[in-house]
């Protein structure tokens, strides 16, 4: 700020709120350590310059700004006297880097008194050094107090997403000991039938003639349709009434197996006919024991998979093996925290996905999103108390990419919306919540990422929503404004 610099008028300075209770000597001293300074319509100082200055406003209008990413975004306009700006820290000493936290400029002739936070400092611990200890506490304290319970909060999530993975991963491990344990004594019958079947008096041309059978079973199985239980059951009736009709004994056991596999009567038809009558029962229990063990193996297959996909989906949502800054598709970010909070969020959430997927990929942390995903699909789920409808909706809007989170619940009440991004603010019962969620969430998303997180809410649909910016920005600058 440059401006002509004023006489100091004691009396004027004890018509401010912030002097008022001073003594005659204390304000002469301000009038000695400071002055008065005038400025014309322009800015005072810059977000991130050194701290140099205290500023009172005197007269005229002052509006304070914050840089979130190439804009500049209002936070305050006053014309109150009094109000001070500046270098108000400037007590902490080399405890905390002394930088402006915010931009401030005027929009008419106005007048300050300012101080040098040399000479700010210096006052406050010769006039209120109690006062001085107090502050200091309260803004370590609550600093490290806010460290703590984040980094709780973090633990309370990993916590949570352990517990469901873990409840993800026994279902298709359990799955695929049972098929083991099921192949394997398939595996020893088969085995046994091989020996009668060769010790029998069957022909070479005989034995091929089942090696055919066995190939083309195995390919119908690959291709076999899924039945509605009305249709397997009206299926395993009539290829049932089919094998006691040729006098093979157990049908009802070797029914489900054929059926579940697409075998039907007529494909048995079709086997018949390729052997011999005294051959048939051997190659229908043949056929059986092939068809079980591979419906085994498919199980096995399709267990295994799930396992596979489940760790995929823990490494992506982790990003344990991934650059902290890269390229990103938003939509693996959205489908791996889906996946990973699949047991959170319940059997009774109807998922709703609305995916764009003609979005570019956009340059993001991809680690730090998936807790912004996180923490905004968690409050959906708990203001839904575990029924209802989630829908996860992504679009372009204005040239950035949109996330929505949207829920049929209650509804967030007007009187607390502008609070719910507040550090420690929730709406929770007590130990349920720690109020960081959110904050966290929104640091993320407009701090780190330069974007954008707000709410729409009205009974039944709840909105949150995430603003991305499609083109990079410089992430070592970003990691420096963290």
């Amino acid at each position: 700020m440059t401006g002509a610099t004023l006489p100091c008028d004691p009396a004027e300075l004890r018509s401010l709120f912030l002097f008022e209770h001073l003594s005659p000597e204390q304000l002469a001293r301000l009038c000695s350590a400071g002055r008065m300074e005038a400025a014309e319509p322009g800015p005072v100082y810059a977000e991130g310059d050194a701290a140099t200055c205290f500023y009172v406003l005197l007269e005229g209008t002052v509006v304070t700004s914050r840089r979130v990413g190439t804009d500049d975004i209002e936070v305050n306009r006053t014309s109150q006297r009094g109000v001070y700006a500046g270098a108000f820290q400037a007590y902490l000493g080399d405890q905390v880097p002394q930088l402006y936290t915010n931009s401030m400029r005027v929009t008419q002739p106005s007048r300050f008194f300012v101080l040098s936070a040399d000479e700010f400092a210096k006052i406050m611990r010769d006039w209120f050094p109690m006062a001085v200890h107090l502050l200091e506490g309260l803004f370590f304290g609550n600093r490290t107090f806010q460290q703590v319970v984040s980094q709780r909060e973090r633990l309370l999530a990993l916590g949570s997403l352990s517990a469901g993975l873990t409840h993800e991963l026994n279902n298709p491990a359990a799955a695929a000991l049972r098929a083991t344990s099921a192949l394997r004594d398939r595996v020893a019958g088969m085995r046994h039938k091989l020996k009668v079947l060769t010790g029998g008096p069957y022909r070479q041309s005989d034995l091929d003639t089942l090696i055919g059978v066995q190939e083309r079973a195995v390919e119908r199985i690959a291709k076999a349709q899924e039945l509605s239980p009305m249709e397997a059951s009206d299926q395993e009736d009539a290829v049932a009434d089919w094998l006691d009709d040729h006098n093979i004994s157990g049908g009802w056991d070797l029914a489900p197996v054929f059926v579940q596999a697409g075998l039907d009567e007529e494909w048995l038809e079709q086997v018949a006919a390729a052997v011999d009558s005294e051959l048939l029962e051997s190659a229908v229990r043949w056929l059986n024991y092939t068809v079980e063990t591979e419906l085994l193996m498919n199980e096995i297959e399709d267990s295994t998979s799930r396992v596979s996909g489940l760790v995929n989906a823990a490494r992506q949502y982790s990003q344990l093996d991934r650059a902290p800054f890269q390229v990103v598709d938003i939509h693996e970010l959205l489908d791996s925290t889906l996946q990973m909070l699949a047991g959170k969020i319940g059997p009774e959430v109807t998922v709703v996905k609305e995916f764009d997927h003609t979005l570019p990929k956009i340059p993001a942390f991809p680690g730090e999103l998936n807790q912004v995903w996180t923490n905004l699909i968690d409050n959906a789920v708990a203001a839904m108390d575990g029924v209802g409808t989630l829908t996860v909706r992504t679009s372009r809007d204005h040239g950035r990419l949109v996330v929505d989170f949207q829920d049929t619940g209650p509804g967030v009440p007007e009187e607390i919306r502008q609070r719910i991004f507040e550090p420690f603010f929730t709406t929770k019962p007590v130990g349920q919540g720690t109020g960081l969620g959110l904050d966290i969430s929104w640091r993320i998303v407009v701090n780190k990422h330069h974007g954008d997180l707000n709410v729409e809410s009205e009974p039944g649909n709840t909105r949150f929503r995430v603003r991305l910016p499609l083109t990079a920005s410089n992430p070592d600058a970003e990691e420096a404004a963290e």
